[in-house]
C-alpha cells in the first residue's frame, strides 16, 4: 500500500509548493491582522486557522503522497458519489455566508463540500477516462463522460458558479488529453457556451454581475471591485511595503480572502505579484511534466487534472481581481484565507507528489 523508501518525489515541486505556502501565510497575516483585530480582538485570528489547516492538510498530502495512487482507484466512484451527496445536503442544510450558501457545519467545524468535490472530480474523470481509452475517440463516449459529471457541475453551481466552472475545465482538459482527435472539442466549446449562457440567465444575479463588471461605478455592489483597482494601482512596481496597505484597512471587504491579490499588488507591487504568478506557473509546468513522464495513463490524468485545476483557479481569481471577468467568487489557491481550500489543495498535491515517485 504504501511507497517504498527508495522512491523519490519532485523536488522541484516542493520547493516551489512550500515557498507558496510560506508566502501566503506571511501575506494572509499582514492582509488579515486589522480584520482580526477588529472583529475577533485578535490580529492572528486568521493565521492561526489558516496554520492549523495547513498543518492538517501537510499530513493529509505526507499520508496520500505515500499511497501508491492506484490505490486510489478504489475511491474514485465512490468519492465522487460522496461529493454529490454533500452537494445535495449544502442545499438543504447549508450554512449561509455572505449570501451564498456553500459551507456545511459538523459541530464548532465547517467546511465547503465543493472543495472536496474538485479532488474527487479529479479522481473520478481519471478512473472513467482510463476506462474508457479504446472509445475516448468516439463523440458519443465523451458526451457519456460528461454527462457524468453534470450533476455535481449542476449542484454546486447552484450555489457557486466559479467552481462549478473549474469542474468543467479539469473534464475537458483530461478528455483532451486522453482523445487522439480535436475536432470535436469544437461542438463541446459550443455546446459549453450554450450551457453557460442558459445558466447564466437563470439567475437575475448572475446578469447583473456582468452589469458591474462593464461599468462598476454605476452600482453599489461595485465598491469591492473599485477598491480592489485602487490598490493594484497604488502598488506600482514595488509597492507600499510589506504591511502598508491602506485598501485591508476596511476599504476592500474581506480582503483575506478573494481579493487577496489586490493586497500583494499593493503592498509588494508588480515585483512581488510577479514573484507569487511564478511559483504559480512552476508548479503549472512540473505538473505538466510529471504528467507527460507518467507511468500510465491514470497516473498521467491525476497530474493533468490537478494542473488544469491551478491553472484555471488562479487564472480565474487574477483576472476577478483585475475586473477582466465579472466576479465569481474564487479564492487564490495557498493564499486566499480558507482552511477547507488549503486542506484538499495539499491532498491533491499528495496524489501528484504519489505519481512523481513513479515517472519513468
Amino acid at each position: 500500500m504504501f511507497r517504498p523508501r527508495n522512491r523519490k518525489y519532485d523536488i522541484t515541486l516542493l520547493v516551489a509548493l512550500l515557498l507558496l505556502l510560506l508566502s501566503g501565510l506571511v501575506i494572509l497575516y499582514s492582509t488579515s491582522a486589522y480584520n482580526g483585530q477588529i472583529k475577533f480582538h485578535d490580529s492572528f485570528y486568521y493565521l492561526k486557522k489558516q496554520l492549523f489547516a495547513t498543518s492538517l492538510g501537510i499530513a493529509g498530502m505526507y499520508v496520500t503522497a505515500a499511497v501508491d495512487y492506484h490505490r486510489w482507484r478504489l475511491a474514485a466512484v465512490p468519492g465522487y458519489l460522496a461529493a454529490v451527496l454533500l452537494a445535495v445536503a449544502v442545499l438543504f442544510a447549508g450554512e449561509e455566508y455572505n449570501g451564498s450558501k456553500r459551507w456545511l457545519s459538523l459541530g464548532p467545524f465547517s467546511f465547503q463540500p465543493s472543495e472536496f468535490a474538485k479532488v474527487a472530480v479529479i479522481l473520478f474523470l481519471a478512473y472513467i477516462v482510463t476506462r474508457n481509452i479504446h472509445r475516448i475517440d468516439k463523440m458519443r463516449t465523451i458526451l457519456k463522460i460528461m454527462a457524468m459529471i453534470l450533476p455535481i457541475v449542476a449542484l454546486v453551481g447552484a450555489s457557486n458558479l466559479s467552481t462549478a466552472i473549474i469542474i468543467l475545465g479539469i473534464a475537458v482538459v483530461l478528455i483532451f488529453t486522453a482523445s487522439p482527435r480535436y475536432g470535436q472539442f469544437l461542438i463541446m466549446g459550443v455546446m459549453g457556451i450554450g450551457f453557460m449562457t442558459i445558466f447564466l440567465a437563470l439567475e437575475s444575479y448572475r446578469l447583473e454581475r456582468i452589469a458591474i463588471w462593464r461599468n462598476p461605478e454605476a452600482y453599489e455592489k461595485g465598491y469591492q471591485t473599485l477598491q480592489g483597482l485602487y490598490a493594484i494601482g497604488s502598488g506600482g512596481l514595488f509597492g507600499r511595503g510589506f504591511g502598508e496597505s491602506v485598501q485591508k484597512l476596511g476599504f476592500v471587504p474581506e480582503a483575506q480572502n478573494d481579493m487577496i491579490f489586490s493586497i500583494i499588488c499593493e503592498e509588494l507591487g508588480l515585483f512581488g505579484a510577479g514573484f507569487i504568478i511564478l511559483l504559480f506557473l512552476v508548479l503549472i509546468w512540473r505538473f505538466y511534466v510529471i504528467a507527460s513522464h507518467a507511468e500510465d495513463l491514470f497516473g498521467a490524468l491525476i497530474a493533468a487534472g490537478a494542473m488544469a485545476h491551478m491553472m484555471i483557479q488562479v487564472i480565474l481569481n487574477i483576472a476577478v481581481v483585475t475586473n477582466t471577468i465579472p466576479n465569481t467568487g474564487i479564492t487564490l489557491p495557498f493564499v486566499s484565507y480558507g482552511g477547507t481550500s488549503v486542506v484538499f489543495l495539499l491532498i491533491e498535491m499528495g496524489l501528484v507528489l504519489s505519481v512523481s515517485s513513479l515517472v519513468k
